[in-house]
């Protein structure tokens, strides 16, 4: 008779001993809280799969190579790589570092989320869930440090980890996905374990194979090594996400698929498409009009560009005007000037020097004053005017 198989142990018994063991191996690390909240970002992006210590190292380098994070915005992913080579993936975390940056500046105008920490852990957790393209490490792990949030943070090393051990499934590992495993760690111990399992979590990544991987899960799960540890010079199978479902989760992952084909894109904002979910559209029936079947297309003609061809000219002659006709004008006879001869014994009229002339050649003036238009009778008297001297 062959021996019945032994049951397998349940989350809530391998998780104690998995903290346990990795007590025996590792010392757990204080993050740093002294950043600002976007630098608690961008050291998560390095942190991820990655020892803290080379984490540490690889930012520092990142901000003396550089003036500020704008200039960070703008570089290439292959010269964000060659200052990151002691990451054990450069590429990627260099992807991810330009791309949280553009999701800022592309939601503030800025290089600040320090207004993510001003409410509640709920809206900080919206607040960075919703910068475009960042890893949901990244999240997690701000969440738990920078945030105080009760959670997780796992990336590819954490999940090899769970997975190895038998704490998570293969679904759970192919899905980057476990539902509840904060609610077995207390809130005391949750930053002491988080940073215990991401140190395993870099070691499978770097040294599968080696010695300390293999005692730890030796100690929490025997049976597990046997199943799902592969054989010797054999990575471990990369997770295979399932395929998008519809609605936001859906979208989600279809960015998460493209994010290989983004690595060679060109600096600048066109280096990261924002997803069709985050611009705004337009009301209905702001567009223009379709035309319906069988109706002529309205809107504005095709602009086509008309060869240059000669138009005779055509200079029509020019007729003049009829000239007007004269009237004829009687000629009057000039009246005769009668000088009045002086008195003899008498004095020369009062006056400017001027000979006095009598009353028949006044009328006479006068008529030829009447006779002249009034253009030339205000001139007239403007002259005089102006001759006249002051009193």
């Amino acid at each position: 008779m062959t021996a019945a198989k032994q049951p397998q142990p349940s989350r809530k018994q391998l998780v104690p001993k998995l903290h346990k063991a990795l007590k025996g191996h590792y010392r757990p690390v204080v993050a740093n809280t002294g950043r600002s909240m976007l630098e608690q970002v961008l050291f998560a992006c390095c942190l991820e799969n990655a020892h803290h210590d080379a984490a540490e190292k690889a930012f520092a380098r990142l901000l003396e190579s550089y003036f500020d994070l704008n200039e960070i915005r703008v570089t290439t992913v292959a010269e964000l790589a060659e200052t990151l080579q002691a990451l054990p993936d450069p590429s990627r975390a260099a992807l991810a570092l330009r791309r949280v940056l553009q999701g800022v500046f592309e939601s503030t105008y800025s290089f600040s989320l320090d207004h993510a920490k001003k409410h509640s852990i709920a809206h900080g957790i919206k607040t960075l869930e919703h910068i475009h393209g960042i890893p949901p490490f990244v999240v997690q792990h701000v969440v738990a440090t920078a945030l105080g949030g009760h959670a997780v943070p796992l990336d590819l090393g954490a999940l090899s980890g769970l997975y190895l051990s038998g704490v998570i499934s293969r679904e759970e590992y192919d899905s980057g996905k476990v539902a509840g495993l904060e609610r077995l760690i207390a809130k005391k111990t949750l930053l002491e374990f988080n940073s215990l399992l991401h140190q395993f979590g870099a070691d499978v990544v770097v040294s599968l194979h080696g010695a300390t991987v293999k005692k730890i899960l030796q100690a929490v799960n025997p049976e597990a090594i046997k199943e799902r540890f592969p054989k010797r010079g054999e990575p471990l199978s990369a997770p295979n996400p399932p395929p998008p479902a519809a609605g936001k989760e859906g979208r989600r992952a279809a960015e998460a698929a493209q994010t290989a084909a983004e690595e060679h894109r060109p600096a600048g904002p066109q280096a990261a498409a924002r997803p069709a979910g985050k611009t705004p559209l337009p009301p209905p029936g702001a567009g223009p009009k379709r035309a319906g079947e069988g109706q002529p297309k309205t809107g504005p003609k095709p602009f086509v560009v008309k060869p240059n061809v000669g138009k005779p000219i055509t200079i029509k002659p020019q007729v003049a005007p009829p000239a007007p006709e004269a009237k004829p004008t009687a000629a009057k006879p000039a009246p005769a000037k009668q000088v009045k001869k002086p008195e003899a014994g008498g004095k020369p009229p009062a006056g400017n020097g001027k000979k006095a002339l009598p009353a028949a050649g006044k009328s006479a003036r006068d008529a030829k004053q009447k006779a002249k238009p009034p253009a030339a009778t205000a001139k007239s008297h403007t002259s005089q005017l102006a001759k006249r001297k002051p009193r």
